[in-house]
Formats: C-alpha cells, sequence, structure tokens
C-alpha cells in the first residue's frame, strides 16, 4: 500500500522540491496542494490539489477527502516586512491555518510534520540547539512560534523541522532568494549593500526536502534543526557567491542591519547546530560552495 503524503505550499521553494523527490518514489502517493494554479512544469506523476489552508471548510473537506497519512506542512507568509505590517494576515496563513491543518490531520492519525524558523530567536547566542529558549523580534517570529506550540499539543505523531535562510532553483519563481539576488546584480555590474553583522547558516532547498523525508521515513518525532552546516556572516555569503562566480567583489558594500531601516527587527546571530538530526536521522547536509554548485547546474538545464 502506497503511503499518501499531502504537501501544503507545494508551489513553493521546499514545496517544489519535494513533490518533485517523493513523485520518483514507488511507495509513496503525492498530494501536491497550494493556492492557485498548479506553478510546476512537470505535472504528471501527482495529483494537484488546489487548497486555501486558512480556509477551515476547504482544509477540512480536503484532508477527510483525501486521508493523508502525512502532511508536509511547508506553506506560510515568509515575507517578515510584510508580516510586520499585515498582521491579521500574517497570522491567519502562519497560526490559524495551522490549527485548522492539525485537527484535520488528527482525525486521519496523519503523521504532521512543521516547517517552522530560526526568527523564532532573538540572534544573541547562536548556533541554537533545539532546545534553545525562543524568544522571537518579529512578528513573523512571533507567528511561527504560536503555530510550533499548537504542532507541540498535536495529538498523534508530530514533528518540527526549523530551517535558515533557504536558497535555491524551482519552476517559475514567484520569489528570488539571496543567491540569486547577488548572483544577478553582481553580473549587471551593481554595487549592492549586504549586512555585515547577521550569521547564518544558508540552507540549499534539497537538503531541508532530504530532511522533511528523513523524519517522514523514521517517523521521526519532535524538533530538529534541518539547515545548512556552514555558519556565515551574510556578507561572507554574498561573497563566498562571487568568489564562484568570479564576479567583483569591490562592488559588495559592507552595511549594518540597523542602517537598512527595515521594518521588522532580524536576530543577530542564529544558525543551527545539526548534531541530533545527523545522530537520529542521518541527516547530511551539503557545503556552501557544493550548494552553489548544484544550483548552477539546475540553472544551466533549464537556459
Amino acid at each position: 500500500m502506497k503511503k499518501k503524503v499531502l504537501i501544503t505550499g507545494s508551489n513553493g521553494l521546499l514545496g517544489q522540491k519535494l513533490v518533485y523527490a517523493l513523485k520518483q518514489r514507488e511507495d509513496v502517493e503525492v498530494l501536491a496542494t497550494a493556492r492557485g494554479e498548479n506553478r510546476l512544469v512537470v505535472q504528471n506523476g501527482y495529483q494537484f490539489i488546489s487548497l486555501d489552508i486558512s480556509n477551515q471548510q476547504e482544509v477540512e473537506e480536503v484532508l477527510a477527502k483525501h486521508q493523508p497519512h502525512v502532511v508536509m506542512h511547508c506553506a506560510a507568509m515568509t515575507n517578515v516586512d510584510i508580516c510586520e505590517s499585515k498582521r491579521e494576515e500574517c497570522w491567519k496563513i502562519n497560526v490559524d491555518a495551522v490549527q485548522y491543518l492539525c485537527a484535520a490531520s488528527e482525525k486521519n492519525n496523519s503523521h504532521f510534520i512543521h516547517v517552522s524558523t530560526d526568527f523564532i530567536f532573538d540572534g544573541k547566542n547562536g548556533p541554537y540547539r533545539e532546545d534553545a529558549l525562543a524568544n522571537p523580534l518579529s512578528y513573523y517570529g512571533e507567528s511561527k512560534l504560536a503555530a510550533e506550540k499548537i504542532v507541540e499539543k498535536y495529538d498523534g505523531d508530530w514533528a518540527i523541522l526549523r530551517t535558515v535562510l533557504v536558497y535555491g532553483l524551482v519552476d517559475n519563481m514567484s520569489r528570488s532568494n539571496i543567491v540569486l539576488w547577488a548572483k544577478g546584480e553582481l553580473e549587471k555590474g551593481k554595487t549592492i549593500n549586504v549586512v555585515n553583522d547577521q550569521f547564518r547558516t544558508p540552507t540549499l532547498a534539497e537538503d531541508l526536502a532530504q530532511g522533511c523525508i528523513l523524519v517522514m521515513d523514521k517517523k521521526a518525532q519532535g524538533v530538529y534543526n534541518i539547515s545548512g552546516k556552514d555558519y556565515m556572516s551574510i556578507i561572507e555569503l554574498v561573497q563566498k557567491v562571487a568568489d564562484y562566480y568570479h564576479l567583483d567583489k569591490s562592488l559588495i558594500k559592507p552595511i549594518s542591519s540597523e542602517s537598512l531601516k527595515q521594518p521588522a527587527k532580524r536576530p543577530p546571530v542564529t544558525g543551527f547546530i545539526l548534531d541530533k538530526a545527523i545522530k537520529d536521522l542521518g541527516f547530511s547536509p551539503r557545503s556552501f560552495e557544493e550548494g552553489i554548485a548544484i544550483l548552477e547546474q539546475q540553472m544551466k538545464a533549464s537556459r
């Protein structure tokens, strides 16, 4: 019997990677869900269902009809600054929807896998372990922490996968990410301002998908840090992109987070300690340079 896996946010960066990885497997039936139309180029080998996760009735109907064994909840409102100004919408998508999904998943006894973020921390003493104390600085961080608390009360098997600064390439991208942005701007010869006081463990989307699949296969429960293994400042990350593509590093200008005057506060030092995921799951993330090389291969293939 095939394992039915329902993915929310299947048009997004992680969602697409999961659909493409899982549709190859003989033992899995993939139910891809997203709001609006399916944006994936390949549309066979899985079923696409239009689903607005902030609509309780839709959530209940779709989950009751399909009864997935596993729910991978990847959909979220992730633009940190927009979450700050559109708080009601942010809460609806990042918190209320999790409540609806958990309630509907409990009825099917689904393994509930929820994707969270390093932004639940204040960034005073990263990199973080799974049991570190959360203290979000932004409304986005608050909404994601509230969602985690809902998942922790889930009556059944649950796992929370926290991640950091995800980058990658997918079909019909609705949003760019830092690696593609830096490459694009530097190739145009543009000067770019990059913060020098934020530190992260950037995550290749394929590695995050690998973490989700390992959690599913091992029926793992609890909280796991799933990110890249290389710890660096954001300016260092952009410099590494410039090095890889032999672009002009003098175009990269260091600035402080303060001078950006962004609506939402960012935690200065996050990044994750991955020992638990490596030991329990056999998680093996690529290095940042390997990640860029994978991205480059995909860009060549799509040209």
